[in-house]
């Protein structure tokens, strides 16, 4: 959140709706992350693009049986690609809520 500037507090939730017209034009083919940073650099692409990004709160439980995905590969995945998304997406408004 604080490298690409978005008011976005969770850039990695799961649960997303996306209307066909934001998609359109985020151009969603060029994205070029792939696991947790798909998640981010959509997100960012939709707010540089002018879209409404609304975030509506859940209530997260801690799993009580089964082991976490994250890895140190997530973990430099997303060291390397968030600031990667940075520099590539042009500045724009910045909307959400």
């Amino acid at each position: 959140r604080a490298w690409l500037g978005l008011p976005i507090r969770d850039l990695t939730g799961g649960f997303k709706a996306w209307r066909a017209d934001v998609l359109r034009a985020i151009d969603l083919p060029a994205v070029e992350s792939r696991g947790y940073a798909f998640q981010v650099e959509t997100t960012a692409r939709a707010v540089s693009a002018g879209a409404l990004v609304v975030e509506v709160p859940i209530v997260f439980t801690e799993r009580r049986a089964g082991a976490s995905k994250m890895s140190r590969e997530i973990a430099l995945e997303a060291a390397v690609a968030v600031p990667r998304i940075g520099r590539r997406l042009a500045p724009g408004p910045r909307r959400g809520r």
